[in-house]
């Protein structure tokens, strides 16, 4: 054992003697000090002072050399027996609990207990005591076990409960589907192929194949289920694909164009990617896309990267801030080494990995913090070829993918083994593109839609168990295929978009939160009649004439008068008769140019029924005896006009010669 080491606490002053089990003990050790300032300590402690200090037994204010030192090991011996005395003292108060107060003295004693006692226990009753004094009898606990591990064979009372549970673990599944009411939203009269709920659950956007986007706020709409906004942001191409960012606070649009588009939450448009060259062969020399858009989803962790895919065989990462070019590109290849045409795209949870369904029936995915040269995951054949792969989704836990694909199947995959899928679920016929499937939030479940064929009423909503893939549950869509389908893990609340232009909401008015339930508690907003201003009248029969009000009279002979009237009646002018008068333009003649020789050259009325050689003789007289135009110019060089005599007898023609040879 090492000597005990005295801790010395500076040039504290010395402050009388420590008292420890009634003894003195004086220890003057000389401590590190700091010097002496100005004069001696005597000097410097006046008589009042020193006066004081005799009087109340101690010794300077800490302008002493030697400082106090203490003795850890001994104040924990005093702290130990103080808390003895104190456990004696309790147990003294209950006796009948001398034996557990000794047990715990002799624990005490082999820890060094440090700072003050416990409270004391409160009293036990007697028959428990004796219980406890008991010796413990170990043929007993012996037969209680094998007893157990009887009834754990036989099939007891342990193995009721357990089935018990299983039951209320089955039935909890079903009514964990929040399926018992339903309202529908009508966006059209078109498939709806876009749908999509903000992370926090305020606002949904739904887009069609008749090139609309609806926004609707679930705060801020009625009973009446009307959007707040209808956009166009694509023209005429039809929306594929909606996906709110990680804030909420853009959109990404995928539309049939090669241009995908990011609004703002109230549909305001903010930007618009760069289409590529479509003559370049190489998609990594060109900026943008060449070809229609398929899907498109931000990244789960990057609010300003968002991912698209294209049937230019390539997958590109753009950055909002700068669309003028791509950020990374990602090839699709075959197995041939040709191109693919990805059909879906998405993100995983942790946005570390890039997965993308081809048309080829492959699966490609792509390690995001690595260049996208080589994939890192590589399903070959994982539908069939030929087949559009409508959804590719990862499980919240990162380690299970979902496909829904064009050969009428679900396929669960593990991403550490891909040789060959966990579960497959087949007959889910689908007659569109962008049907999809998605994970329950507990991780639990895998929902997918279907249409229906030839003598169904409706598509379904399908619901499968992860760990078995058996078929646990399922929703009708009355009259219409189901399309898409989210599972909201915030609102509880199930949406799908249908092929008849509505989106159905499922909900559970106890398991589920907002959303939907806010809306139909708000009674519809009663429009409003125009307010009219009516006037008061005031009858005063003795008043002056110049003061006295007219009586309102009917409109309804102002109304008629009007109309004999034509000028307050706007009459058109009549036609031109048969006869060719009247009209605008036959106001003197049936001629445009009688109106304008009327109108520009003659004075006098001309009479158009007239015989218009009647009417030039008439001059003939006039202008023989005065020429004024022509004859005087042509008086010198024009021959006399012989003109033949009129007979009246006929003449006979000469008889015809015969045709000599």
């Amino acid at each position: 054992m090492p000597p005990k080491k005295l801790i010395a606490f500076g040039k504290i002053g010395a402050f009388g003697q420590l008292t420890i089990s009634g003894e003195k003990k004086e220890e003057n050790v000389t401590g590190v000090g700091f010097g002496k300032f100005g004069k001696n300590d005597e000097e410097f402690v006046p008589e009042p002072t020193k006066d004081v200090q005799e009087v109340m037994g101690f010794q300077g204010f800490g302008c002493s050399k030697a400082a106090k030192n203490f003795d850890l090991d001994t104040l924990v011996e005093q702290s130990k027996q103080v808390a003895k005395e104190r456990i004696h003292a309790s147990q003294k108060d209950s006796p009948a609990d001398t034996d557990a107060s000794q047990s715990n003295q002799d624990e005490d004693s082999d820890d060094d207990f440090v700072g003050p006692a416990p409270p004391p226990l409160a009293p036990l009753p007697t028959a428990e005591i004796s219980e406890r004094n008991k010796p413990i009898d170990k043929k007993a606990t012996q037969n209680m076990k094998n007893e157990a591990k009887k009834q754990k064979e036989t099939g007891g009372d342990e193995d009721s409960d357990e089935d018990v549970s299983d039951d209320e673990g089955d039935e909890s599944i079903e009514k964990a589907i929040p399926s018992s009411h339903e309202i529908n939203l009508n966006h059209g009269t078109r498939p709806v192929t876009a749908l999509h709920i903000d992370h926090s659950g305020a606002r949904l956007a739904t887009g069609s194949v008749d090139y609309e986007v609806r926004l609707w706020d679930f705060a801020g709409m009625s009973s009446a289920l009307q959007s707040f906004r209808t956009i166009k942001p694509c023209e005429c191409h039809p929306i594929l694909d909606l996906h709110y960012s990680i804030t909420g606070d853009y959109i990404l649009v995928i539309s049939g164009s090669a241009q995908a588009k990011v609004v703002d939450r109230d549909g305001f448009e903010k930007a618009e990617c760069v289409k590529g060259d479509q003559y370049i062969a190489d998609m990594a020399r060109t900026l943008g896309h060449t070809a229609g858009l398929v899907a498109g989803c931000w990244n789960p962790r990057d609010k300003t990267e968002f991912l698209t895919c294209s049937h230019d065989g390539s997958c590109r990462i753009w950055n909002f801030e700068d669309v003028k070019q791509h950020k990374g590109i990602m090839k699709c290849r075959s197995q041939s080494g040709l191109r693919a045409a990805p059909t879906s795209c998405t993100y995983s949870r942790d946005g570390h990995l890039i997965a993308s369904a081809c048309n080829d029936g492959s699966i490609q995915m792509w390690d995001h913090r690595k260049k996208f040269v080589n994939t890192s995951v590589l399903i070959r054949n994982a539908h069939e070829k030929g087949t559009e792969t409508s959804s590719i989704v990862f499980s919240y836990d990162g380690k299970n993918v979902a496909t829904r694909g064009g050969d009428s199947t679900l396929k669960l995959w593990d991403i550490r083994q891909t040789k060959s899928a966990v579960h497959t679920a087949t007959d889910l016929y689908s007659r569109f593109a962008s049907t999809d499937c998605a994970f329950s939030p507990n991780d639990r479940l895998i929902l997918t839609g279907t249409s229906f064929q030839k003598g169904e009423t409706g598509g379904k909503l399908v619901f499968f168990d992860r760990v078995s893939f058996e078929k646990v549950y399922d929703i009708d869509i009355q009259n219409a295929h189901a399309v898409r389908t989210i599972w909201h893990p915030k609102l509880n609340q199930i949406v799908v978009g249908a092929g008849d232009g509505s989106v159905r909401i499922f909900y559970d008015p106890v398991r589920s939160h907002n959303g939907a339930k806010l809306c139909l508690a708000k009674p519809k907003k009663r429009t409003r009649q125009n307010e009219v201003m009516s006037i008061m009248r005031v009858i005063t029969p003795h008043a002056l004439p110049l003061f006295r009000e007219d009586k309102p009279r009917s409109t309804r002979r102002a109304i008629e008068k009007a109309r004999k009237d034509p000028v307050l009646s706007r009459q058109p002018e009549l036609p031109v008769g048969s006869k060719g008068s009247g009209g605008r333009v036959a106001a003197s003649g049936s001629t445009l140019s009688s109106y304008i020789v009327k109108n520009l050259g003659l004075a006098t009325k001309l009479d158009d029924e007239s015989d218009p050689r009647e009417a030039i003789l008439r001059h003939a007289k006039e202008a023989a005896s005065n020429p004024y135009w022509i004859s005087p110019a042509y008086a010198k060089t024009q021959p006399k006009a012989i003109f033949q005599s009129t007979t009246t007898e006929e003449e006979e023609p000469e008889e015809k010669r015969n045709k000599t040879a």
